[in-house]
């Protein structure tokens, strides 16, 4: 029962007599607590996270499902994320706007918990120009959101070098090190930039305390205070009219009845806390940083939807259970084109893995899982599933949060039949091959969570909506 609904209670029961008192006290606990409490089912808002090592396929999901929702908010990351969205025979990669802006009417929110550089954002946004997609006043940038500047990209490349062979495999765009210096408070916040005056002061304090260690340790110079500060400034009045104070933005619009998709990018797998650490990104990726990174109270994630490949793939290092090699891996990556859609690298490829879709689940709470790409199975007569690890002379079903452990587990398989069928664009469950069907139950059955989308190619029309199966309310 929520604090609104004992509020009004308690309001009622001071102020009526013995006999009153037992009639009121029932209504109010069997009338009106459940229509206090209870969220507006119309207006439920939903977090779409990815499941496992990203690139799972959130671009098309998250735009499959904004018709309904009035805002959609991305919650953390930077312009390392790339999702990717098809229509017709256009695609269109984004890496710092939401998917929604390539909807009409919707508002777009950038949070606090993503960095930004500047010249990335305006870029992505004249891209899209060209492809007659307009971003305007349906922009909204927490002015909370932190500034990558170019000498965080210098830093990274520095730090990579460092490592020798045992290197993250970052973008080296700079994300990484804006995180270091949110977390050491010396960052610099793009509401900074509504007054040049202090932003070159923090500029010039930045710059000064990172030309101590940059020679010696990275083996070249920071350049000059003013350079870094004008290469931003010389954005900030085209970005200037996009910030806002989030967080009362959000409250304001909630307050009136809008509903919210949050965004995430990259995957659970990759989250800087539960993720494979130290082979992970420097955010939040599971759905608990949608109340942080939007500066929204937790309780206003209705719905968690999880997003998955029908097989694993991950970019850069680390640990990789599943991990394929030659022919098979080939094949993968070929027809599931995996390639970085922000950098154009090759993914690694492997089969899916049970106990990592376990482990986000525990991290998210799922409600409901989409599960993508199933029809880049459909060449093989058998298709792998990981059930387990084998962990020196044991068997085990945790997904390990040590990574020298996990780099030594090495898969436990189960052999699932395959369906030689070509099911790109079917639209129905009942439309799948009967080995492709009990692929996917025998999946919900592992995982004791259903598939409510199931994505049958990467077009929009290509996917099947399960009724009953968690996503309800958000088929528009």
């Amino acid at each position: 029962m929520g604090s609104r609904a004992v509020r009004f209670i308690y309001a009622v029961l001071i102020n009526v007599g013995d006999f009153q008192l037992k009639v009121a006290t029932y209504w109010s606990l069997t009338v009106v607590a459940p229509i206090i409490s209870k969220p507006d089912q119309s207006k439920l808002n939903l977090c779409v996270v990815g499941a496992q090592w990203g690139d799972e396929g959130k671009g098309k999901i998250v735009d499959l499902l904004t018709p309904p929702f009035d805002i959609v908010v991305r919650y953390q990351g930077g312009h390392n994320a790339g999702h990717t969205v098809r229509i017709g025979n256009q695609k269109y990669i984004l890496h710092l706007l939401p998917s929604a802006v390539l909807h009409k009417g919707k508002t777009c929110v950038i949070g606090n918990g993503v960095v930004i550089d500047p010249r990335a954002l305006l870029k992505e946004i004249d891209d899209l120009k060209q492809l007659d997609v307009t971003v305007g006043s349906n922009l909204h940038i927490s002015s909370s959101a932190h500034l990558i500047l170019s000498y965080h990209g210098e830093w990274e490349q520095g730090s990579e070098a460092l490592r020798g062979d045992r290197k993250i495999g970052t973008t080296c765009r700079g994300i990484g090190p804006c995180y270091e210096d949110k977390y050491g408070r010396r960052g610099i916040r793009i509401g900074d930039l509504l007054n040049p005056e202090f932003f070159r002061r923090l500029v010039a304090e930045n710059v000064a305390e990172k030309s101590k260690f940059f020679p010696s340790l990275y083996h070249f110079e920071a350049r000059a205070p003013e350079a870094y500060a004008e290469e931003i400034l010389s954005c900030a009045e085209r970005v200037i009219p996009f910030i806002t104070n989030v967080p009362e933005l959000l409250a304001e619009r909630m307050r009136n009845g809008s509903s919210i998709l949050f965004e995430g990018a990259q995957g659970s797998l990759l989250d800087i806390d539960h993720g494979t650490y130290p082979y992970v990104t420097s955010s939040n990726c599971v759905a608990g940083g949608a109340a942080t990174g939007a500066g929204v109270p937790p309780h206003v994630l209705h719905r968690i939807l999880g997003v998955t490949k029908a097989y694993c793939t991950r970019v850069g290092q680390g640990p990789f259970p599943t991990a394929l090699s030659g022919a098979i891996e080939e094949d993968i990556r070929q027809r599931g084109q995996e390639f970085g859609a922000s950098t154009g690298r090759p993914r690694r490829c492997g089969w899916i893995d049970l106990p990592a879709l376990h482990h986000a689940a525990i991290l998210n709470g799922f409600h409901s899982l989409a599960l993508m790409k199933l029809d880049i199975l459909s060449y093989f007569d058998e298709i792998q599933v990981c059930t387990g690890y084998r962990y020196k002379n044991s068997i085990i079903k945790e997904f390990p949060s040590e990574v020298w452990k996990l780099e030594e587990c090495r898969p436990v398989y189960v052999t699932r039949k395959g369906w030689k069928t070509q099911i790109g664009g079917f639209r129905s469950f009942e439309e799948l091959p009967i080995q492709a069907r009990e692929f996917v139950l025998r999946l919900e059955d592992d995982l004791q969570l259903p598939f409510g989308i199931i994505s049958t190619g990467s077009e929009r029309h290509e996917t099947i909506f399960c009724k009953g199966k968690g996503i309800d309310e958000f088929i528009s």
